[in-house]
């Protein structure tokens, strides 16, 4: 006799293993197709890069390896700069951006004037470019002659960045706060919550958590700009490229920045492609239920 396990152990059907060999059979077809596809037309672009008349010229100016290794050391130091800009503007960017969304969503008549303000704001830094800017702070700052205005390069082009950061940064938040359907806060004032409690302890939670990924991106984009910086005269990754270029007319310094640059985004563009993932399949799975 069978045990009990044995009686109640299931096996997939005999039509349940041959659709599955075909599930298999298909992926691995396309994996195939996608591979011998990769591999054609990335090999086609390489022949005719390196068969190009003037690939040697460019392998010599831009991807000089013992020239990309000495200048590592300065481009490195350079982008440890860009890393400290980021964060410390991203703290400041958070703290305005979310000041700015909540003025611009609150339905107070004592702030219109305020809302009036952020809307200017945030329409002025989103519409001019943000080397304008850097420029107009940089050489601005400086010729208003100002006692107690600092003429450092690095803090005004961080002020600039942050300045421009963020309205863009505000929107996002705004967005995510507008997403919250009005029964929430029906809810919550209906609990005894004032306006100020619900927006702190019921909206801003939600409207925080839905705009993380967008957030992160915009971070990103923060790490990649604040090499705008460097017209200034800060030493920055690029600006480092920049100097040990002009002295012997090889571009590779730029190269290494890019790869510099490169080897911190695309592990955060990729992790955000995870939240997004994670949260989209989290969306699905609550409104399947």
């Amino acid at each position: 006799m069978l045990k009990g396990s044995d009686q109640n152990a299931w096996s997939p059907s005999a039509r349940e293993v041959e659709r599955r060999k075909a599930r298999r059979q298909i992926s691995r077809k396309q994996f195939l197709i996608a591979g011998s596809s990769s591999v054609l037309v990335l090999g086609a672009l390489y022949a005719l890069i390196v068969t190009s008349p003037g690939w040697q010229v460019v392998k010599a100016t831009f991807f000089d390896l013992d020239y990309g290794h000495k200048v590592l050391p300065t481009v490195l130091r350079g982008l440890v700069v860009n890393i400290e800009l980021s964060f410390i503007g991203g703290f400041f960017i958070a703290v305005i951006a979310l000041s700015l969304a909540l003025i611009r969503t609150t339905k107070s008549p004592a702030l219109t004037p305020f809302r009036f303000l952020a809307t200017a704001y945030v329409d002025i830094f989103r519409g001019a470019p943000l080397l304008l800017i850097i420029l107009l702070v940089g050489f601005g700052v400086p010729a208003l002659r100002l006692a107690g205005l600092t003429s450092n390069v690095i803090v005004l082009g961080t002020v600039a960045v942050v300045l421009t950061y963020s309205a863009y940064v505000a929107e996002v938040i705004r967005s995510g706060i507008m997403s919250i359907h009005p029964s929430q806060r029906a809810a919550a004032r209906s609990l005894g919550l004032t306006s100020g409690q619900t927006m702190r302890f019921v909206v801003l939670p939600q409207a925080i958590k839905r705009v993380i990924p967008p957030l992160l991106n915009d971070f990103v984009s923060l790490l990649k700009d604040t090499g705008l910086v460097s017209i200034l005269g800060v030493t920055d990754a690029v600006r480092a490229a920049q100097i040990n270029a002009s002295r012997t007319f090889n571009y590779t310094p730029y190269v290494v920045s890019a790869i510099l640059f490169l080897l911190i985004t695309i592990p955060l563009t990729r992790y955000i492609d995870r939240v997004i993932r994670r949260s989209s399949a989290k969306q699905n799975s609550e409104g399947a239920t």
